[in-house]
């Protein structure tokens, strides 16, 4: 027990214009429409959360809201915030799914239990195993020739991971893009390709055996998040490695893979699993079974990302880096009142306790969707 309290809780609502539109299998996106949680204790301290969203992936951003202000808040107002894993429990009966609300609300006890510590919050879960990570851009963009422009700039700041959109624009397209990255770049390129869901069972398997000429590291979700059955079969029959990413949100899921081997790797994201600790557990199920994991991330804020960090610096074993690069290489601007650490194209975990971040709240009001709720 602590001697803090949680008094206020306060739920904010923004959407951020994004310097592109990024183009997936499962539609477009042109911002970061993401719900912001602040929680402040009768000590004077405030810990932070987020909860991103994409309506056709995990869920939406008022509900989330909707899910923190109205259905959680009467269990975490004068609570005692260290106190971590009886109010997630205590969350997971008040609220059915909502896993991005819930994972909001971790981050944030977590926030808080480190400063009040003076951890951070990779120690606060298990310690940290590395200090940076590699990072991975994803080429979204409809118009290839913006994309290549980024790609170069990107290449100049020690970006080598790329991670190319694929299934939104038709075969030919994902292959010229692949053709002209691999040809500009060479092997000192990591090329990964992702689907988002966008190839049809039938045609899966001939489309990425062409895309496999080009070396691709992974193929990421290429058909249907309930389509775990034929994901396995093009596993088993695909020499590249085969990443689940829709397939797998939780535990259940990540056994589910593990049992009929649906995947080489599973992509982990604190917004799916419901937060930092319950990703860990479904990378420790995939550590079990020999199954790799990425760092992936929502169209989300620095804070997000901050999470997705320590999460990735408590693995204890990470080859395949993480894509927490919104906030630099996306976002029109970002909320944090320090830049999040991308450099010399590698991320940084923060420093310091707790998140290792802080909200700018001029920020949150510039791009606030409506006032606070709180």
């Amino acid at each position: 027990m602590s001697d803090h309290r949680i008094e206020q809780l306060r739920v904010h609502r923004i959407n951020i214009p994004g310097k592109a539109v990024h183009s997936h299998g499962i539609g477009d996106v042109a911002g970061i429409h993401t719900v912001i949680l602040e929680l402040i204790t009768d000590t004077g301290l405030t810990g932070w959360g987020e909860a991103a969203t994409w309506p056709a992936f995990t869920g939406t951003a008022e509900a989330a809201l909707a899910a923190l202000h109205v259905y959680l808040r009467p269990h975490i107002v004068g609570a005692d915030p260290v106190q971590v894993e009886p109010l997630m429990k205590t969350a997971e009966t008040a609220v059915v799914g909502h896993p991005e609300a819930k994972a909001a609300l971790e981050m944030a006890l977590l926030d808080l239990a480190g400063k009040i510590s003076g951890l951070s919050v990779s120690e606060l879960v298990g310690g940290r195993m590395r200090e940076d990570m590699g990072l991975s851009f994803s080429v979204a963009n409809p118009d290839f020739g913006k994309d290549l422009e980024d790609v170069a700039e990107m290449w100049a700041d020690g970006v080598r991971i790329f991670k190319i959109k694929t299934g939104f624009r038709g075969h030919d397209f994902d292959l010229m893009r692949l053709e002209r990255l691999r040809a500009d770049y060479g092997a000192e390129a990591d090329l990964r390709i992702d689907y988002n869901q966008g190839l049809t069972a039938f045609d899966a398997v001939r489309h990425i055996r062409d895309l496999e000429a080009f070396r691709p590291t992974f193929v990421e979700q290429p058909v249907k998040m309930h389509e775990r059955e034929t994901l396995a079969h093009i596993a088993h029959v695909i020499d590249t490695p085969i990443m689940a990413d829709e397939s797998v949100f939780g535990v259940r899921e990540a056994l589910y893979g593990v049992q009929i081997r649906m995947a080489d790797i599973f992509s982990l994201k604190v917004f799916k699993a419901g937060g930092i600790r319950r990703a860990l557990e479904v990378a420790a199920i995939a550590r079990a079974a020999g199954i790799e994991v990425y760092g992936g991330c929502m169209f989300e804020t620095g804070l997000a990302h901050a999470a997705g960090a320590h999460l990735m610096a408590a693995l204890p074993e990470l080859r395949l880096d993480c894509e927490f690069y919104m906030s630099r290489y996306y976002a029109a601007e970002d909320i944090l009142t320090a830049p999040f650490p991308v450099e010399a194209g590698r991320v940084h975990v923060p420093k310091g306790p707790g998140l290792g971040v802080e909200v700018d709240p001029a920020q949150l009001a510039k791009y606030a969707v409506e006032p606070a709720l709180g």
